[in-house]
């Protein structure tokens, strides 16, 4: 028996074992779990996905759709945007773009009242679509002080202007941004630092109404197909010109590597000034598009570690977040995937490759039953630290028959970051997660601008759902609205650094992550105990940097950007 300084080895072993037990334990009892309630009646949201199922099993009747946050006319209040289906027939023709018809298949945006409540302004607004509808971006494309949304969908995406007076105006042909396929997640972000918002937009597989049969030939059994039965196919990239037009460049920044796109993450990874792309791939290899100068990209997920799993084996990528979860500096990864694959954490080591710490974290096990969609992180409590809320649900509708210990309808996922990893704080936390649906779409912020962040979630072929953050916490908060002037107006890609006596914390201005979803351009800190930060260090996309001192907690404050870097107090 090897010895430790007279001790046998095996007994400090076994110490050492019970003294982490005894602290993961002790932490754990602290933990405090959150409070989420289901508003979404309450609140006069009543919407509905149809995903219009068919025997043929098209795949594209899984993969459900995104909603966004948004304060649309500027009165302090998020908005909610909810994109539908169309109606698909039995059997589907080839070649066929569906389209919505009828009422009940439009679009949604419903327009939050002074008190709290939420009318449907579908009809006024303009904005009952067209097209089998995927995923939502929000972005102010030209600078004008109002959000504009784009659109994507099996059958032709739209660009809808945002006029300034409730309405909206379908600008898609003269901004020459349809784009084909089939489109997922978009992202709006300036990538080469002119001060206006490009458009980057995912394709998912080359894909039509083909009659493919797959699962087993016996009754009840057949299947979706997979998405290895489909090629991949490359993402659109559309330059901002500046006068209401984009030109699709995507060959030649090098960001047309052909993938099966699902979500869409951006952040500036390597600290360099750049912003940098990440691609979720369904069962396929990750992407991350690193900013070059010069306005090009280097496709480097193999190089950087994320484009695999530990194993070194591909995974159902489809919802994803990019940002520092252990508040060391350096955006992190997390991916959503289905079941028996477990959640994708990738830590950033700062060296310009990241570590595969979902096992490590606790992920692992928390994750392994699940199917993951749109994933956000989020600090449902103020202490501090970022924690996970995750839409859950199979793609397989008859995945139970198959894997008895899987499910096609899943709870929302809600882990709290204790600061030394994970835990599952679901069961605690509310109905809505104990309520099983089939989670798609994800989109967060602080609806009722009451200092905690809440989230809305939407399910394929059921209902949306609004969930109210109630956790009881004495925590403070901080709430910024960054605004833009030589940068983009919305402050897209602008990095802030908080920090006060306990430490610093780090966020990117985006409003792309999640899957086909777009959450809450403001950014968002829990102080804990502390009432005031510090400093608050901002780099903006122009390349300015602009230093707060001495702000008070729990406030929203809006931050315009200086001419040049400056301190403000």
């Amino acid at each position: 028996m090897r010895y430790f300084f007279g001790i046998p080895l095996l007994g400090c072993l076994l110490a050492l074992f019970a003294f982490q037990n005894s602290r993961k334990a002790s932490e754990q009892s602290k933990i405090v779990p959150g409070k989420f309630t289901d508003v979404t009646s309450t609140l006069g949201v009543s919407f509905h996905h149809l995903a219009s199922h068919t025997s043929k099993k098209y795949l594209i009747e899984t993969m459900g759709s995104g909603v966004a946050l948004f304060d649309y006319d500027n009165d302090g209040r998020l908005d909610i945007f909810l994109v539908n289906g169309a109606p698909l027939t039995d059997p589907t023709p080839k070649g066929t773009i569906p389209q919505k018809t009828g009422s009940r298949y439009w679009n949604r945006l419903f327009h939050q009242k002074r008190d709290g409540t939420f009318e449907d302004v579908t009809e006024k607004a303009g904005l009952q679509g067209v097209g089998y509808g995927m995923g939502v971006a929000v972005g102010d494309y030209d600078n004008d002080g109002f959000e504009d949304l784009y659109v994507t969908a099996y059958g032709g995406n739209k660009l809808y202007h945002n006029n300034g007076d409730g309405t909206f105006t379908d600008v898609t042909e003269k901004a020459g941004v349809a784009a084909s396929g089939w489109s997922t997640s978009a992202a709006w972000v300036d990538l080469d630092g002119d001060g206006q918002l490009d458009l980057v937009v995912l394709r998912y597989v080359q894909w039509d109404f083909d009659d493919v049969f797959c699962g087993e030939h016996r009754e009840g059994y057949r299947a979706y197909c997979h998405p290895d039965t489909f090629q991949p196919i490359s993402p659109l990239v559309f330059h901002n010109d500046g006068n209401g037009h984009f030109t699709e460049i995507s060959r030649q920044i090098g960001m047309d590597k052909p993938g099966k796109g699902l979500g869409i993450a951006l952040a500036d990874y390597d600290r360099d000034g750049k912003i940098d792309i990440f691609v979720a791939n369904d069962s396929m290899s990750e992407f991350l598009y690193h900013n070059l100068s010069g306005g090009k990209f280097e496709e480097v997920g193999l190089l950087s570690l994320v484009a695999v799993d530990v194993d070194g084996r591909s995974y159902a990528g489809m919802g994803v977040d990019f940002a520092d979860y252990n508040n060391d500096g350096w955006p992190d990864l997390v991916v959503t995937d289905l079941a028996d694959q477990r959640y994708a954490l990738y830590q950033n080591d700062g060296d310009g490759s990241f570590n595969y710490s979902t096992f490590s974290t606790g992920l692992a096990n928390i994750s392994m039953l699940h199917s993951g969609w749109g994933v956000r992180f989020l600090d449902y409590d103020n202490d501090g630290w970022k924690d996970l809320l995750v839409a859950q649900g199979h793609d397989i509708d008859t995945i139970q028959l198959n894997y008895p210990n899987l499910r096609y309808r899943e709870a929302p996922l809600l882990v709290r970051n204790t600061g030394h990893g994970f835990v599952d704080v679901s069961a605690d936390s509310g109905k809505p997660f104990q309520d099983a649906w089939v989670g798609r779409g994800l989109a967060t912020g602080d609806l009722d601008n009451d200092g905690l962040i809440d989230a809305v979630v939407t399910t394929n072929d059921g209902s949306a759902y609004v969930l109210h953050n109630e956790t009881p916490t004495s925590n403070h908060w901080l709430t910024l609205k960054l605004v833009g002037h030589k940068s983009n107006r919305d402050a897209i890609g602008a990095e802030v650094k908080l920090t006060t006596t306990k430490g610093s914390q780090f966020a990117t201005v985006t409003t792309a992550s999640s899957y086909l979803s777009s959450s809450d351009k403001r950014v968002h800190f829990g102080l804990g105990a502390e009432t005031v930060a510090q400093t608050i260090e901002i780099r903006w996309p122009s390349g300015i940097l602009q230093t707060l001192k001495s702000i008070k907690a729990d406030q929203i404050l809006q931050v315009d950007e200086m001419p040049s870097g400056a301190i403000a107090k």
